[in-house]
């Protein structure tokens, strides 16, 4: 049998421990963790905006016809098959946090639902790849001596030599840059495809021309804006003075206005024109598609291939050399 001192020591080691209900509160906190900060908060819009539907027509938001309906009215206002397919993962996370699951039959009528929908909608469009001819147009162009110039030259340079999503460039801070004789070494410590956060190490060698050189680009604009640490890509106003950390959209905008420099149609460009113009780019110019996806993190050749059959259509063409 156990003494007195023992059993003290047994109870007072069990009211240290977390509670069945704290043990819940993190569990959730954990859970909620495992979705990007990006995704939890398009979920949360989604989420908004179809209780607000539901208020609307007076219909129960729980019940799987509501949802049908949602996603039918989403359809037919315009939607993206994309916009659509995230709202209802959206309401389907939410239902599966309250522990409610709909039953086969509603689920196989949402299931429908969303089959015509996307049987009906077109695809949605990759953004147009910025290529390097065009990026080395927009970097020429922009102001010598201004602060904003700078950080949008490395801005620009950086995000093609990477291949990186606007996510990942916005994310980045001084702590993940590891500098060498041969470039740059930088760490992206989260990406879409890398929920875990488990990070990989990207490889930005110097240019061989100064004036479109990453290395170059990125170490005068950090020099220039005094950045020693935190965030490297930075708000900047109209007076100059250098902000909070740049938001995705404002990157994505970024890449607009360099391709509208470069004689393009900016609608068709977008945060992802620099990933897709460096994939189309190195494709053009014999990369192989591993050393591609080293340097992009794409994980199968599969998605590689939506962006390099331009690159293969110009490369093995029946009418190249004829006229």
């Amino acid at each position: 049998m156990k003494t007195a001192l023992e059993n003290r020591t047994a109870a007072a080691e069990l009211a240290t421990l977390p509670t069945v209900a704290e043990d819940i509160a993190a569990a959730k906190e954990y859970a909620a963790a495992s979705k990007a900060a990006n995704t939890r908060r398009a979920y949360a819009a989604d989420l908004r905006k179809f209780a607000a539907y539901a208020d609307r027509i007076g219909a129960d938001a729980s019940a799987a016809g509501t949802v049908a309906a949602y996603i039918a009215h989403l359809a037919q206002t315009g939607s993206a098959r994309a916009s659509i397919n995230r709202a209802l993962a959206a309401i389907r996370a939410d239902r599966a946090d309250k522990g409610q699951v709909f039953e086969v039959a509603a689920a196989a009528k949402i299931r429908d639902v969303l089959a015509g929908i996307n049987r009906e909608l077109a695809p949605g469009t990759c953004k147009a790849p910025l290529l390097v001819e065009d990026l080395r147009t927009a970097v020429a162009d922009l102001p010598a001596d201004t602060v904003a110039s700078a950080r949008d030259r490395a801005l620009l340079l950086v995000g093609f030599a990477l291949g990186a999503r606007r996510s990942e460039l916005a994310a980045l801070d001084v702590a993940d840059l590891e500098w060498s004789a041969r470039g740059v070494s930088v760490t992206i410590r989260r990406s879409k495809t890398d929920q875990l956060g488990a990070g990989r190490v990207v490889a930005l060698p110097v240019g061989k021309l100064p004036a479109t050189c990453p290395v170059r680009a990125l170490r005068t604009w950090l020099d220039v804006a005094g950045i020693a640490e935190g965030a490297i890509w930075r708000s900047i106003n109209k007076q100059g003075t250098i902000g909070a950390r740049l938001s995705d959209k404002s990157i994505a905008q970024t890449v607009k206005d360099a391709g509208e420099r470069a004689g393009l149609n900016p609608a068709t460009l977008g945060g992802h024109s620099l990933r897709a113009g460096l994939v189309t780019s190195a494709s053009l110019a014999g990369a192989s598609d591993a050393s591609i996806q080293r340097q992009t993190g794409h994980r199968s050749v599969t998605m590689l291939r939506r962006y390099t059959r331009v690159a293969d259509a110009y490369r093995d063409n029946a009418t190249a050399g004829l006229l």
